[in-house]
């Protein structure tokens, strides 16, 4: 077994030369796991133990690499809701109403998307967000600094959102 600690760089900004590449096949959702054993697609057999303070794994981040091989998350596809957010205003509503039912977002280009659920699915097009199903790779996971609040009344995400997105 490899035993993993660090990440050593990404396939897309390390000189790959002639090695080959053993992908570890993953979940989105196993990108943030803290500890972990799994078997890469040939069969070595892979210990990930999280330093404090190491991100969340990303697509083509190298795990271990030697002048012949180079072991690479991979990141299976998953069902996605796909959104194209066509106003400042529906971005900020989508990625607040995604977040108020704590369901992870990611954001690719100009598209907002979300692990697949069929109920929000159904929200999103009664709302008229013309939302799509489609296979994605679900990666850069949005990450918020925002603290716990309270779903009361008073100052709300949203409403910190809405000041961001509208003209003072």
């Amino acid at each position: 077994m490899i035993l993993i600690n660090s990440i050593q760089g990404n396939i897309k900004a390390v000189d790959m030369a002639a090695r080959v590449v053993d992908p570890l096949q993953l979940e989105w959702f196993e990108t943030g796991k803290k500890i972990m054993r799994r078997h890469t697609r040939n069969g070595v057999e892979i210990g990930w133990k999280v330093v404090k303070g190491l991100p969340v794994l990303q697509d083509g981040d190298i795990l271990w690499m030697d002048e012949n091989v180079v072991i690479a998350v991979s990141i299976l596809p998953a069902a996605a809701i796909v959104l194209t957010p066509v106003t400042m205003l529906d971005m900020a509503t989508i990625c607040y109403e995604i977040g108020n039912k704590h369901l992870p977002l990611f954001i690719v280009n100009d598209e907002v998307l979300a692990p697949y659920e069929d109920p929000l699915f159904r929200w999103l097009e009664a709302k008229g967000y013309a939302p799509k199903q489609e296979q994605r790779v679900l990666t850069n996971m949005l990450r918020s600094n925002v603290q716990p609040h309270e779903h009361g009344s008073g100052s709300t995400l949203f409403s910190k959102i809405l000041q961001l997105t509208t003209k003072s």
